[in-house]
């Protein structure tokens, strides 16, 4: 497993334009949700497309990987190689021949770092960048709920994600949307989609997806 390119934004000059407002947030239930669509994948799924272009099926779950740890660490404060490099000075992750077992093991890991409070305080590192704990931990969520979703459709799965975890990545999209440098930034354009759409279409518009992708 490559820690390396943890997560699916390249990392910007300066940290996400938000507050440091998000508050405690049990990850738990949506690094399960995340483990549970891993499990049910198929081997002869794996060279399959997702809603990401340069991923495939395989090699979201080694990026899955990747960001599990980098954000383990991050929620910790064990900084270092997983939380200091920025994602884009690695390529694609390569799927580890054990990840059936590793990546439900460091998606808990995951979850257990960030139920301890002071995961949320003070900063951290992610990417390669100095962010506030809170505002780390709202992209974890983001990456959990909205690479979920990329699994989920890439392999027919049913999603629904969890709603506390949902709510943190909407806003977290939301607060980053109207900046002007969002295409050379840490989230692809938007794609529009109607504001009475379910809250999950809405985040995955603002991630820069289409929620009417398919295979």
């Amino acid at each position: 497993m490559d820690p390396v390119g943890a997560m699916s934004f390249r990392a910007p000059d300066s940290p996400p334009r938000m507050t440091d407002t998000t508050s405690t947030l049990d990850l738990t239930p949506q690094a399960m949700i995340v483990a549970r669509l891993a499990e049910a994948v198929r081997d002869d799924q794996l060279a399959d497309a997702t809603p990401c272009p340069e991923y495939t099926v395989g090699t979201l779950l080694g990026h899955l990987a990747g960001l599990a740890v980098a954000f383990r660490d991050a929620g910790r404060k064990d900084l270092g190689p997983t939380t200091d490099t920025a994602p884009d000075a690695a390529a694609v992750p390569d799927l580890d021949p054990g990840w059936r077992a590793e990546l439900p093991k460091v998606l808990g890991e995951l979850a257990d770092a960030w139920r301890d409070p002071a995961a949320w305080t003070g900063m951290t590192r992610a990417g390669g960048v100095d962010l506030p704990g809170a505002v780390a931990g709202a992209v974890a969520a983001d990456e959990l709920v909205i690479h979920g979703w990329d699994l989920a459709r890439a392999t027919g799965q049913e999603y629904v994600p969890d709603p506390a975890a949902l709510d943190a990545s909407h806003a977290l999209l939301l607060t980053d949307a109207d900046d002007p440098d969002r295409e050379g930034g840490i989230f692809g354009p938007v794609v529009p989609v109607p504001d009475d759409a379910p809250l999950l279409d809405r985040a995955v518009g603002l991630s820069g997806r289409d929620p009417g992708w398919t295979p």
